[in-house]
């Protein structure tokens, strides 16, 4: 839980499993107020502790009638603070409090219709009597527990939304935290601001004061270290460290041979020249590239890489005195994966580290974004006045090139990616498109094609072109770039890469695709 400078406001989210969990604490962060999002048997005690303003219970996939349903303590509508139950969460409120439940003849899956009947509460100022909203549920109410009204109803859904005024307990059928429901934010804010009475007092600057102090206050006068990629999460990460301890952070970069263009001569001048940090910069191009030789199969060069990152860094922190700290840019989507209810039994997943550095460190872990999303991140690093090329920089996997070469990775094979990848972010940024997509790279292919060079005939290499639109990386979409920019990026590829003579654009969606290519 964290705790600031500034008496927050807080939000707490209960998870029953839906996979639109996370969407429901970005929304209210938005609004700039802080939330969490817990499993759906959170201790009541913590509840108490955390002191929630208001509380929301997720959707999820189950029924409240099957033997093995998450069932949350009932003692949490004693609690005497707002509560809003989102799809399962309306339906378990309402089984809990008296109401019934039953499986839907006719379910409720995508676009659906509601007639608004009351525009109190959570449709306070919403003037339109209907709206398009996100239904995903196979059971529905038939009837309220007493002293709940009708807010809103669809054709197949007498209950669509219904509000107990007097306790402020609210429940909705649909799903108003995707984007294709109607007013969902307006429902959302409705129930933070005028519900709950929040004050949006979760801001960056706020976040950054504390977060420093705290670092102070836990790493003393110990040496704490810091895998850098260049990625924005270890950048900003290391930025916000160096800021509270100064050159007691020590940087590690290690050039493991797949970075892409320029990548080390950028990392060294902006975090070793430029904000004076302590940069150990480790030069194993060749080390890397002998353990991929001959290795074509993209999971084992995710293992071959990861391993000997590992065995790297653990090198050079042995040779630093008096280390006791390892930073991460671990973020909270890692965290809630790691304790959050996933389906019908409960899952429990280790969460990922930066690096998948080696437990046996024994070192404590300084995690300074534990508790925000990735676009929180991003905030955080312009406070800190992080370069924008860091910053608005877009997903690189952590095998880096490696993974985008199709076959073998060789040195040669990686010079002529580069250029390619190169070539493709420069004309996206100069279109202006780079920000607003997710992702746009180069992919090396393993087939080799006929082209016509002046008056000579080639047999080189085809360069697919990517680039995705995304909100979380989950799903995505091919970008409809325009004609003449795809154009230019082919004809210069063609021009000034030698060993490419054909380029191809990716135009397959996630799913039933993936945006990488491995």
């Amino acid at each position: 839980m964290i705790e600031t400078t500034v008496k927050l406001d807080k939000i707490l989210i209960l998870d029953f499993g839906s996979q639109y969990t996370q969407l429901i604490a970005r929304r209210i962060r938005e609004q700039s107020v802080y939330c969490e999002i817990h499993p759906f048997n959170y201790n009541i005690d913590k509840i108490k502790e955390f002191n929630p303003k208001g509380l929301i219970l997720s959707g999820g996939p189950s029924s409240v009638y099957d033997s093995n349903s998450p069932l949350c303590d009932k003692n949490i509508f004693n609690l005497n603070i707002p509560i809003l139950g989102i799809c399962y969460g309306m339906q378990l409120m309402s089984h809990i409090l008296g109401g019934k439940v039953e499986h839907s003849i006719q379910r409720e899956y995508g676009r659906a219709t509601i007639a608004v009947k009351n525009n109190d509460g959570l449709f306070k100022n919403i003037h339109l009597n209907d709206l398009d909203v996100w239904m995903s549920h196979g059971d529905k109410v038939i009837e309220t527990p007493e002293g709940f009204s009708i807010l809103a109803s669809t054709n197949n859904c007498k209950f669509a939304a219904v509000a107990n005024f007097a306790k402020n307990l609210y429940g909705v059928q649909f799903h108003p935290e995707v984007v294709h429901t109607a007013k969902g934010q307006d429902i959302l804010r409705n129930f933070i601001f005028s519900i709950c009475g929040c004050k949006n007092n979760w801001n960056m600057k706020n976040f950054i004061e504390t977060k420093i102090e705290e670092i102070k206050k836990q790493v003393g006068d110990k040496n704490i270290i810091c895998g850098l990629s260049g990625g924005v999460d270890s950048s900003v990460a290391a930025v916000l460290i160096h800021k509270a301890v100064g050159n007691k952070l020590k940087c590690i970069f290690v050039n493991n041979g797949v970075l892409r263009h320029n990548e080390a001569e950028k990392v060294i001048r902006i975090f070793r020249d430029n904000f004076k940090i302590d940069l150990i910069y480790v030069n194993e191009e060749e080390r890397f590239l002998n353990k991929l030789k001959d290795i074509t199969d993209p999971e084992e060069k995710r293992k071959i890489i990861g391993n000997e990152f590992i065995s790297v860094f653990d090198e050079e922190a042995n040779k630093i005195e008096s280390v006791e700290y390892l930073a991460q840019g671990t973020l909270y989507p890692d965290v809630i994966e790691s304790i959050s209810f996933k389906g019908p039994s409960a899952t429990i997943k280790s969460h990922h580290n930066v690096g998948g550095l080696p437990k046996k460190m024994k070192l404590k872990l300084v995690e300074p974004f534990r508790e925000l999303f990735k676009d929180e991140v991003r905030l955080v690093g312009k406070e800190l006045k992080v370069p924008d090329e860091i910053v608005s920089r877009q997903p690189f996997p952590g095998p880096g090139l490696a993974i985008r070469i199709i076959g073998e990775v060789t040195k040669e094979r990686l010079d002529i990616l580069r250029q390619a990848d190169h070539i493709v972010v420069d004309e996206i940024k100069k279109a202006g498109l780079y920000k607003s997509v997710w992702q746009s790279f180069a992919v090396l292919l393993p087939v080799k094609t006929v082209g016509v060079m002046g008056d000579e005939r080639t047999y080189e290499n085809v360069c697919a072109i990517r680039m995705v639109e995304s909100q979380d990386g989950m799903t995505a979409d091919w970008v409809k770039v325009p004609y003449k920019i795809l154009g230019i990026i082919s004809n210069r590829i063609i021009n000034e890469v030698k060993g490419i003579n054909r380029v191809v654009y990716d135009i397959s969606s996630k799913p039933p695709g993936t945006i990488e290519w491995e």
